[in-house]
């Protein structure tokens, strides 16, 4: 997993509260079991108007120029509701986004996100406000998020604090998913085997035909 420390780039607005994991990628695409391949198919039933994903749907955000690129998403309340899929976070990672802002979301959806190097930041919904006022003022507005700092920063100069748990910062800053954890413990798994295969040589005899 990548590590995430500072990110800066464009962000496109999502105006649209309780986006559930169906919108964000469709049950029809969920045929794989690898993560990746999945971020042509974000938000397929908003960005297309035909099914087979050829017709780009000119009035949906995503589609904008403005937003081309854009690697922050910025959207309203309960954000990722719905079902427990892990697919949703694939999908807009594979498609780009590395940071979401938004006023609360869906709490499996919210630890996915952590889980595959993405960085889920709650704000005020005030705060998401004026940052959606800030970026609407200019085509191709960045945000800056600096993890170590914990700030959201607009081009204006405006700060946004906002929380981070402890161990899943840690995770982010230093690339860490469920197996890379796992491999720092790498000598003292093997010295554990070593000693139990001593123990118990009989779990570890190798049947012969």
């Amino acid at each position: 997993m990548r590590a995430f420390t500072t990110l800066k780039g464009i962000a496109a607005l999502l105006d649209k509260a309780n986006v559930d994991t169906d919108q964000i990628i469709p049950k029809q695409f969920l045929r794989k079991i690898e993560r990746s391949g999945f971020g042509k198919h974000l938000f397929h039933d908003w960005r297309f108007l035909d099914d087979a994903g050829l017709k780009p749907n000119p009035e949906f955000v995503l589609n904008a120029p403005r937003y081309q690129g854009a690697n922050i998403l910025v959207t309203r309340d309960n954000f990722g509701c719905g079902s427990s899929r892990e697919h949703a976070p694939w999908a807009l990672e594979d498609y780009g986004f590395l940071s979401i802002i938004a006023p609360s979301y869906a709490d499996i959806f919210f630890n996915n996100c952590f889980k595959n190097g993405m960085l889920p930041i709650v704000l005020k919904e005030l705060d998401v406000e004026e940052i959606f006022q800030s970026i609407q003022k200019k085509e191709g507005a960045t945000l800056e998020v600096d993890l170590p700092a914990q700030v959201v920063r607009t081009e204006e100069g405006k700060e946004y604090k906002f929380s981070v748990d402890a161990f899943r910062k840690h995770c982010l800053l230093n690339g860490l998913d469920d197996i890379g954890l796992t491999l720092q413990k790498a000598d003292f798994i093997q010295k554990f085997e070593e000693k139990n295969q001593k123990e118990v040589p009989w779990l570890y005899t190798t049947a012969v035909s």
